[in-house]
């Protein structure tokens, strides 16, 4: 019996070290550094730098993500500085995991990460430069927030809600709920519009050009009753007429508006034209149209009509008999 469990022992170690001795070699092999310049990197590092990296990466989208909720259940807080606290708190654990892999994978430490970054900074600045101005005004953004998420802006012909503000990029969905990706140094370089910026009450101009023989008084009448129990649209302030200039052929007025939903201007002033246009109709009042034009057809007409009498006088006199 002993000499058998002693087979099983001698057995046992023989394979142990037949199966220890590749693995130390790989292992070997795997802890072996390789030299880049003074930069020493080994697969072991690599790997586990990579590993501390995407280890990063779910821990700051974690925090982002319970810092929002967490910070959501005060209603005093503003939902914008809600978005730039969670967004500060992601960048600041990313790049701290960026230096924690790099430290592993590299070995480097704080001043030749130092070196590398500033090697970047000579890179970015010959090829870069409109990406590194992208971020730069993507923390622009952040810190100094002209432009917040869920803001109503205007960007050229583009109008649309501030969905996202990233690091190089800003997301906006239109109406229509198309997405448009504006990069960060344009929103910082340009002038955009902001309709939530500050006070949440905004302004909606609605332009009415009538004939010149109208009667002011009912017109002003006419496009106050026209904004009188429109949704969305404030009694306080109160919708206010301006008359704003004699017009060539027409007499200019403004209808002005008040709401706290910016987003939806489009429809509110949609809302009161179709009020305007029935109102216009039921009260006889006509919109301003160009005079010369209507007189210009008429005085075209009158000389077709000349030239046509013309023309049969002629073809009259042809066909009659000659005298003698």
């Amino acid at each position: 019996m002993t000499n058998l469990a002693s087979t099983h022992l001698l057995v046992l170690a023989i394979w142990l070290q037949e199966t220890i001795g590749p693995l130390r070699r790989v292992w070997f092999y795997l802890n072996q550094k390789f030299r880049i310049g003074n930069i020493e990197v080994s697969a072991t590092s690599l790997v586990l730098g990579v590993i501390m990296f995407a280890g990063a990466l779910i821990v700051a989208r974690f925090v982002s993500s319970l810092l929002q909720r967490r910070i959501a259940a005060r209603a005093n807080l503003d939902p914008g500085i809600r978005y730039t606290i969670a967004r500060l708190a992601n960048y600041f654990l990313i790049t701290i995991g960026v230096l924690a892999a790099l430290k592993q994978a590299f070995g480097l430490d704080l001043t030749s990460i130092a070196v590398v970054f500033t090697a970047l900074s000579v890179g970015i600045g010959f090829g870069l430069q409109y990406i590194a101005a992208d971020i730069a005004s993507g923390f622009i953004l952040l810190f100094e927030r002209p432009i917040r998420v869920g803001d109503r802006i205007t960007i050229g012909e583009d109008e649309g809600d501030v969905q996202s503000i990233r690091l190089r990029t800003t997301i906006v969905y239109t109406n229509d709920r198309i997405a448009i990706i504006v990069p960060n140094s344009k929103l910082v370089s340009q002038s955009v519009i902001n309709w939530s910026y500050g006070d949440a009450r905004a302004r909606i101009s609605i332009p009415v050009g009538v004939a010149t023989n109208s009667d002011i008084e009912v017109v002003k009448d006419s496009l106050l009753a026209a904004a009188e129990g429109v949704e969305r649209v404030l009694e306080d302030p109160p919708p206010y007429v301006q008359f704003l200039k004699f017009g060539d052929y027409s007499l200019d007025f403004r209808l002005l508006v008040w709401t706290r939903e910016p987003n939806r201007h489009p429809q509110i002033r949609s809302d009161i034209n179709y009020r305007i246009a029935k109102l216009f109709r039921a009260r006889g009042i006509e919109l301003g149209r160009p005079v010369q034009e209507w007189r210009l057809s008429k005085l075209a007409l009158a000389s077709d009509n000349a030239a046509s009498l013309l023309d049969e006088e002629r073809h009259i006199e042809g066909d009659s008999p000659a005298k003698d």
